[in-house]
């Protein structure tokens, strides 16, 4: 979408009384309806409160004659029991029709499944009414794939999953009215251009407040309207609160809960593995695997797998048992690091706002990283070794393969001129390696076979 369409969004959001944001997503939505032709329904998948229902909301209105729209969540006893028995879908969709009050029109109307996991036998009927070749059929949902979700169910192969992820730098840019940085950020990568001292502190402003504000539709819309961070970090606790709730249904003894608030500090302490024992003192990685797995398919979290052997295929390298965990929001981690104090208390914002971080959270950088590679599609790795003759660890923060050959990333919040897990990896695997990045908070420059970029072109790896 252009910058036309986008415009046009906020403006059409500022007459209903909402702010609409422009999501990437919505080019994927349109690729689906003109490829798919009502032959797969999409299934949109992610956290709570990224902005589902919104965008799909906006889709169906956008480019259909008429779509229903059943929220599970809430929907009545007697829709819910439509599901039950699909034996004659005439008399199903005269029922969705009188129901809702919209007139269905065969291959130009919409019918979304909202938070479907709330009722399994709606997303099993998938295959049955894609079949029917009638109508479009999307469905969103998160906890998807929880085991209680699933189990009774047939899962329709004539499903194509779609993931959604928290608003982006370059989404954040484009809801605060900046449409022109992004295509400048853009050249700067490609060419290789250092912008100057000056003009990397104004983008280095820009994402440190992406930052603090995170991605998440709500807190972002908090922010433009009020302008002021303790309102933003309210309604992300809010969210966080949310999640956590989510966490004891899933969980009624807690443990997924305490995995999920303890992923800044085992990130602060650079551990080769998230440590189980350390958090769940009686448990261990293969006596909590089903907690992890159920939070890792929240969304809520990222997963980045230690690999043994870097090398191009990093998907068949990796050890499942060794692992790190991310935010799948970095200003919900932001949050979450302070969450037992007051705002008034919390001076990460002041700190991080004027860049005056402390070294023990750099963390939130390497988070950010995380969370640009995953919202780009890439899956995370990592790399530790222990060399005898230093008798040291060495670790890399985050690896990316492209074509036959492998990059290496070091996350450097402050002391970037140093690097020497970067060095080492690159004498040991020196015939793998396409090109070595340091991500930092400076301007873009190369230095022999280095090339530094700034944490805020990340999102063009």
């Amino acid at each position: 979408m252009g910058y036309l369409k986008s415009a046009y969004l906020l403006k059409l959001g500022k007459d209903w009384g909402f702010l609409m944001f422009e999501r990437k997503i919505y080019s994927k939505l349109l690729k689906w309806k003109k490829e798919s032709k009502g032959r797969t329904a999409l299934l949109i998948e992610g956290a709570r409160r990224v902005g589902k229902s919104t965008i799909v909301k906006k889709f169906a209105e956008r480019e259909y004659t008429s779509y229903i729209m059943i929220d599970f969540a809430f929907a009545s006893s007697a829709i819910q029991n439509l599901f039950k028995d699909l034996s004659d879908l005439n008399y199903f969709f005269l029922q969705l029709q009188l129901q809702y009050g919209v007139n269905l029109v065969a291959r130009e109307s919409l019918i979304v499944f909202d938070e479907v996991q709330f009722n399994p036998l709606a997303r099993q009927s998938i295959k049955l009414l894609v079949a029917d070749g009638r109508y479009d059929f999307i469905e969103t949902g998160s906890l998807i794939s929880i085991r209680k979700n699933v189990k009774d169910i047939l899962i329709p192969s004539e499903e194509r999953k779609l993931q959604m992820y928290p608003m982006d730098f370059e989404e954040f840019l484009w809801a605060t009215g900046d449409t022109q940085t992004p295509k400048l950020l853009q050249r700067m990568f490609d060419e290789r251009i250092s912008i100057g001292d000056e003009q990397n502190r104004n983008m280095m402003r820009k994402f440190r407040l992406y930052m603090l504000v995170g991605g998440m539709p709500q807190a972002i819309k908090a922010y433009i309207e009020s302008n002021n961070l303790e309102t933003v970090d309210q309604i992300k606790r809010d969210i966080i609160n949310l999640y956590e709730d989510d966490f004891y249904k899933m969980d009624s003894k807690g443990k997924i809960s305490a995995l999920y608030d303890a992923v800044p500090s085992e990130l602060n302490k650079h551990s080769s593995s998230f440590q189980i024992s350390s958090i769940l003192p009686n448990d261990r990685k293969d006596s909590v695997s089903e907690e992890i797995s159920e939070l890792n398919s929240s969304k809520t979290v990222m997963t980045s797998y230690n690999v043994s052997d870097p090398n191009i295929g990093l998907s068949n390298m990796f050890n499942k048992d060794k692992f790190r965990l991310y935010l799948a929001d970095t200003g919900l981690l932001v949050t979450l690091i302070f969450k037992d104090k007051d705002f008034t208390d919390n001076i990460i914002y002041t700190k991080l706002l004027n860049d005056k971080l402390p070294v023990s959270l750099g963390i939130i950088y390497e988070n950010a990283v995380a969370q640009i590679l995953t919202s780009n599609g890439k899956k995370l790795y990592y790399h530790t070794y222990y060399d005898k003759k230093q008798k040291k660890t060495y670790e890399v923060d985050f690896l990316i393969a492209k074509e036959d050959e492998i990059s290496p990333i070091e996350v450097k919040a402050s002391g970037y001129k140093t690097h020497k897990s970067l060095d080492m990896f690159s004498k040991k695997y020196s015939g793998r390696i396409r090109e070595r990045i340091v991500i930092y908070t400076k301007d873009l420059k190369i230095q022999g076979d280095t090339i530094y970029l700034p944490v805020y072109l990340t999102m063009f790896l």
